[in-house]
């Protein structure tokens, strides 16, 4: 069997800095932190979190659709449409049976189940909408983008907990190494910031509490840090078979070079104390793109602000580059966007090894002791980055590493 190579040639995002991938950019390579009081929370112990502004106005051209999507699955399209322009594709012109889709969550469409609770609740069951399982499902991001694009190949949704965008990443690779599909619009998309949800992560221990400064909340791989900031966001990568992208003339941002994913099997939310599945994803990940470790140039971490990670995942990286590339977390800035983060932060590897450019950890003031990476922060770091890996590491110890190689 021939197997393709698979390079990047279309990014979208959506995040808490803004709808679109430059507002993206901009906010995390000036360590500006997103996340802010949310008027949904007021009342709860935590009242704050990383939501995705002007949505009003960036869902108005999808028109009569919109009242059909939840807000994830709005996301999801919104940053399909701006990476499939980013890579220059015209849906009208491509084989549409040989376009994929696989777009990762979370918690799915969690705003109208609550919405949707709350009328069964307070009006009655004729108040509830007959769309409530396709406002809801978590398979429908992936389906409503391929009705949006007329993706007609393979589609299907990951659902990993945090890893899910990464492992949607990761079956797109697959699909386009072994020839099914020339092109794959691969990501994830989360917006759970609901009452419920919040108080769920909340009473889990894992959220931060720090009311009186959420901006600063987020405080990956800092001595005082205490918890995550949930947010939510959606990212999209146009991936494609080098030999398509080439055909076409057009711009590869990167290589997609490797994968590897293993499962802790110690615990159903804590990691392995010696980030024993996350070592095996990375080791996989670097022998799946032949690639040695002290080729990795860059990291770009989990890193959530909670004390377990944090200090764990330093520790895979220290033990498995022990050479020292530079490492940064984009939840400082961005918030942790659960099955969205994978996609989001393999999106901005992609622009770091694009741009020449590490974004420095938001709100990292102190390093922990116990952490001994080279960690990027205050501003942001220029580095030419051959090769980088990105992590993603999720409830019921899913752990995927994704490589990029410069294209």
């Amino acid at each position: 069997m021939t197997h393709h190579q698979v390079v990047v040639t279309g990014i979208g995002l959506a995040t808490a800095a803004g709808i679109g991938r430059d507002a993206t950019w901009s906010a995390v390579c000036s360590g500006r932190g997103t996340a802010a009081s949310v008027p949904l929370l007021a009342g709860l112990p935590v009242d704050f979190g990383c939501t995705v502004p002007g949505m009003e106005a960036a869902v108005a051209p999808l028109r009569r659709k919109a009242w059909r999507l939840d807000r994830f699955a709005r996301l999801a399209v919104l940053t399909a449409r701006e990476a499939l322009a980013d890579a220059r594709l015209d849906p009208a012109e491509w084989d549409a049976g040989r376009v994929g889709v696989v777009v990762g969550s979370g918690c799915g469409g969690v705003e109208s189940l609550w919405e949707q609770q709350g009328r069964l609740r307070d009006r009655g069951p004729e108040a509830v909408s007959p769309l409530m399982y396709p406002l809801t499902l978590i398979n429908m991001a992936a389906g409503e983008v391929a009705l949006d694009c007329g993706a007609a190949g393979p589609s299907l949704a990951t659902v990993t907990a945090c890893a899910s965008g990464a492992d949607a990443l990761a079956v797109a690779r697959t699909w386009l190494t072994t020839g099914v599909c020339n092109i794959v619009l691969a990501g994830g998309a989360e917006a759970g910031l609901t009452r419920l949800h919040v108080t769920g992560f909340e009473r889990l221990g894992v959220l931060s509490h720090r009311r009186d400064d959420p901006a600063s909340a987020s405080r990956p791989f800092d001595a005082c840090r205490d918890g995550f900031v949930m947010g939510e966001a959606a990212a999209v990568l146009v991936l494609e078979r080098l030999d398509h992208a080439q055909a076409r003339g057009v711009p590869v941002r990167a290589v997609f070079a490797g994968c590897g994913s293993a499962t802790d099997a110690h615990h159903p939310t804590a990691p392995h104390p010696e980030g024993a599945g996350a070592q095996r994803a990375l080791e996989r990940a670097l022998a799946d793109a032949d690639v040695h470790p002290r080729e990795v140039d860059h990291v770009n971490a989990h890193g959530t602000a909670t004390p377990l990670n944090d200090t764990i995942e330093a520790g895979v990286i220290t033990r498995v580059l022990p050479h020292g590339p530079t490492v940064t977390s984009a939840k400082g800035a961005l918030g942790h966007t659960l099955g969205a983060a994978g996609a989001v932060e393999a999106a901005l590897t992609v622009l770091t090894i694009h741009h020449a450019l590490v974004p420095p950890t938001a709100n990292l003031r102190c390093v922990d002791p116990a952490v001994h990476l080279d960690l990027v922060r205050g501003a942001a770091r220029p580095q030419r980055v051959e090769v980088a890996v990105s992590h993603s590491f999720g409830f019921g110890g899913h752990n995927t590493v994704l490589v990029f190689r410069a294209g």
